[in-house]
């Protein structure tokens, strides 16, 4: 597997929808490590900080009128989840966005669909991305392909992202764990770098200055 050289200047964490659905209190939706992400990717993104690494912050959400939705709204009951009135896509209230974040309204899964994610890091000479948040397997690991494809750095967080299980659609339950696995090892044979977060901090704490 890949690792990387974590360059501040040339780096940027994206934590990914670390919204009330998604985080806590919308079983089965949320994920049950759900808080847990939260409080670990707090403490990452203030290493970043520290080190002058630009921390962008995602939400999925649609037009209240949901007339962005698309086919989504054909695969997935209840859409109006997602709707960006809805108080389910507000940040989890334990989220530490601070003054000098991006925050950025994607309305698809992955991150550089329908934003100006792309532009904002070419923008700042970044190549390389830190990815955490919810969900490990939709919104977090098709950012990281989508950025992989894109000639982005790919480092992605085993323990800084999470999923909920699934129930047998014809081909087995997926419990969370199954799901964290699956993700992660296919993310680390093709798309990027996957690691831990206390690894990641203090890599970005010895990081040399350029």
């Amino acid at each position: 597997m890949a690792r990387f050289e974590i360059i501040p200047s040339k780096t940027a964490l994206l934590v990914i929808d670390l919204q009330n659905l998604f985080v806590k209190g919308y079983e089965p939706i949320s994920a049950p490590e759900g808080p847990q992400i939260v409080e670990r990717m707090n403490r990452l993104a203030a290493a970043c900080r520290r080190c002058d690494i630009l921390v962008i912050y995602t939400a999925h959400k649609v037009r209240r009128d949901l007339s962005n939705l698309g086919v989504f709204g054909e695969i997935i009951p209840q859409p109006k989840f997602i709707s960006e009135d809805d108080e389910a896509t507000d940040l989890y209230p334990g989220v530490d966005i601070q003054v000098g974040d991006v925050f950025l309204k994607k309305p698809r899964f992955g991150a550089f669909t329908g934003t100006d994610l792309d532009l904002i890091l070419r923008g700042k000479g970044i190549d390389t991305v830190i990815i955490g948040g919810i969900a490990t397997n939709i919104c977090c690991e098709t950012t990281a392909r989508q950025a992989n494809h894109l000639e982005y750095r790919v480092i992605f967080l085993f323990d800084g992202t999470a999923s909920r299980g699934y129930p047998d659609m014809g081909f087995g339950a997926l419990s969370p764990e199954d799901v964290q696995r699956a993700t992660c090892t296919v993310i680390g044979s093709y798309f990027g770098e996957v690691a831990r977060v206390d690894e990641v901090i203090e890599r970005i704490e010895q990081a040399p200055k350029r």
